[in-house]
């Protein structure tokens, strides 16, 4: 056994719902629209400050929330499950199971924003009835509308990786020290919806000072039961019959670490009608990597947004992109070194797929910044 000498570690257990017992929406999609909400807000004060019609950020929002949501699936189907993909397609529309990647939202934006900028769309979505007219928007080059909206995308990564951090998706990996961050959600989650008689469980730090190893940190389990007619006997079999099996499972072992040979360590008490149990086991503390990428993300806004305010036109077309793209997808390649692999295929690989999916788009930032300089300068 190690000692702990500072509790620098935390556990995380948020309510996966707005409201208990009420699923949709849940904080995830809350803060992605939120993310879309505050960018049309900016992107209509940018259009204002510089003269351009502001109805017309009504077109690019839907442009953006469509491209943004059908690249970042087709993106995680593609890159991340194309053999199940293309064996069953329909399930790019079962996003209930999870599955955005950034790196397909990208092409698909720029995609969109070439449509919205040399095109007039008529019709309707349902029933499929649209009509693309040639018609380039005045006064607003390619360029230009990217330039401001990676504002705007900067501002959206900030919010949907908060999402990830609230959702326990997309972890860390170990850090073999006591600070970071358990996500005890898990073992919650399982215990109220896989166990019978369950009314709540949830996860705390643990009271003792003592630790596995290094990384692995005391964290208490408050069970709550449903108000039943057991008996202290049925519940205590049922707590070593299900619960510690339950601990040494996948995918709660990819969280907890309770330890084997050993009987669970726990107390139960009366409370009214009901029992609960204050399990003692142990977590494993984990990189917050969602934060670390949401904060690049942060900053790389208010840089982009300080160089929008200071300069707006003034500023050689490009730079902006080219910024963002170096910038997000040069710390997402530094990033992914905190990250647990997604899929299994990536075990293997020197560098995993978010990596080298990286690559191409800081290559392309760097083309398209060094290229806004050269200009920028011979049209001085």
């Amino acid at each position: 056994m190690h000692h702990l000498t500072i509790l620098s570690y935390i556990v995380w257990d948020p309510m996966k719902e707005i409201i208990r017992g009420i699923q949709p929406p849940v904080w995830y999609s809350v803060l992605f629209a939120l993310g879309f909400i505050i960018g049309y807000q900016i992107m209509v004060y940018i259009f204002k400050k510089e003269g351009k019609d502001p109805l017309n950020v009504d077109t690019l929002t839907v442009y953006m929330v469509l491209a943004t949501i059908v690249g970042a699936r087709l993106g995680h189907l593609i890159f991340y499950e194309p053999e199940r993909f293309f064996a069953d397609p329909l399930m790019f529309f079962r996003t209930w199971e999870g599955g955005l990647a950034s790196h397909g939202a990208v092409p698909m934006i720029l995609l969109a924003l070439f449509l919205y900028r040399n095109y007039f769309v008529t019709g309707s979505l349902l029933p499929p009835k649209l009509k693309f007219k040639k018609q380039k928007k005045t006064g607003q080059s390619y360029l230009w509308i990217v330039d401001r909206i990676v504002i705007t995308v900067a501002l959206a990564a900030v919010f949907i990786r908060m999402g990830n951090f609230v959702n326990s998706e997309i972890v860390g990996k170990p850090t073999d020290s006591d600070k970071g961050v358990v996500f005890g959600r898990i073992a919650e989650m399982y215990f109220e919806d896989g166990i019978n008689g369950v009314d709540r469980a949830e996860a705390s730090k643990g009271t003792s000072s003592e630790q596995l190893a290094p990384g692995i940190v005391p964290v208490d389990i408050l069970v709550t039961f449903e108000g039943t007619s057991s008996t202290e006997q049925d519940i205590r079999a049922k707590l070593e019959r299900e619960f510690k099996p339950m601990l040494t499972r996948y995918p709660v072992n990819e969280h907890y670490q309770e330890p084997l040979g050993t009987p669970l360590n726990y107390e139960l008490v009366p409370n009214g009608r009901q029992w609960t149990a204050t399990i003692h086991t142990y977590g494993i503390v984990r990189h917050p990597a969602q934060l670390y990428e949401s904060a690049t993300s942060l900053i790389l806004f208010f840089m982009l947004l300080v160089l929008w305010f200071k300069y707006k036109e003034q500023t050689p077309e490009g730079i902006l992109l080219g910024i963002f793209l170096i910038w997000q997808f040069g710390f997402r390649f530094f990033h992914e070194t905190f990250k647990e692999n997604q899929v299994a295929f990536e075990e293997g690989m020197t560098y995993n797929m978010g990596q080298l999916l990286s690559i191409p788009l800081v290559v392309l930032g760097l083309f398209v910044l060094i290229r806004s300089l050269v200009i920028g300068r011979k049209t001085e």
